[in-house]
């Protein structure tokens, strides 16, 4: 078996503090990311996540749009400033139009030599239709975005000289077996990094996964201070365990709070 590889990842809010242009502590936060990075591996890589929704009428409105080229630069000098290597970009495919502008980022990206990778969302939809769905997303994804006839594909988020592609699950019907098999038949097969642990009969179609924002087995607390360390632990040591022969991507959040979200659950973490 082959050690078990550590590709830290920044998730959630932090790539909402970049898109403020705030610069308040960025040499804190520098020195604390940089210090983070040298402890866990020689050449670990930090990836931010990044969600495109800024702008769209279905999101709450804090001033630019995700799909303005100023912005995006701005946005992508700041995490260059702050070490941060890539963007993991929240897509849906073409069931999201509005998120569907991911190649003017990628664009962006190469022109300013940073990278950015696919988080892919499932649908959430019982209709019969999630493999469908997530086999025609791979398929646009493999020829706009990380194919040899791609644009920009020099851009594309890669580890040990394969693509990237992280996936956040939703109900679960997709058969990950299926897409797998499509995807072996790429060029250069990518690796799949899926979120927890998936299904007991997809195990096998992943390459590796990734920790996500979660308050742990007591939930989330009134006042925020419930921030997930038992989560992670466990998540830890279940991947070491059980999957030592799996890439494992380590995750870091500063607070989370959806409240003025549409969507809101009323969860928040404190950011201390």
């Amino acid at each position: 078996m082959k050690r078990t590889s550590l590709i830290p990842m920044i998730v959630a809010a932090i790539v909402f503090v970049l898109s403020s242009g705030c610069s308040t502590h960025r040499t804190d936060v520098r020195r604390s990311l940089d210090q983070t990075v040298r402890g866990a591996d020689s050449s670990p890589k930090v990836i931010a996540d990044y969600q495109p929704w800024f702008g769209d009428k279905q999101h709450i409105n804090v001033g630019y749009s995700t799909q303005d080229p100023n912005v995006l630069r701005k946005q992508i000098q700041q995490a260059k400033d702050l070490g941060i290597y890539a963007f993991a970009v929240d897509w849906y495919g073409e069931r999201r139009p509005f998120l569907d502008r991911y190649a003017l980022l990628q664009q962006i990206a190469a022109q300013n030599r940073f990278h950015v990778g696919l988080m892919y969302d499932e649908t959430e939809e019982d209709n019969g239709h999630a493999t469908d769905d997530a086999l025609e997303a791979m398929d646009k994804a493999y020829r706009a975005y990380i194919g040899p006839s791609a644009p920009h594909r020099q851009a594309y988020l890669t580890y040990q000289g394969r693509p990237v592609i992280f996936i956040f699950p939703k109900r679960g019907h997709t058969d990950w077996s299926r897409v797998r098999e499509q995807l072996n038949s790429w060029e250069t097969p990518p690796l799949l990094i899926y979120k927890d642990e998936p299904p007991a009969p997809y195990g096998g179609a992943f390459d590796g996964f990734y920790a996500w924002v979660h308050p742990g087995p007591k939930g989330w607390s009134a006042d925020g201070s419930e921030w997930g360390e038992q989560y992670l632990e466990t998540f830890y040591q279940k991947m070491k365990n059980k999957y030592p022969d799996k890439l494992l991507v380590g995750t870091a959040w500063p607070g989370f709070n959806d409240t003025k979200a549409s969507w809101s659950l009323n969860r928040h973490m404190d950011r201390r």
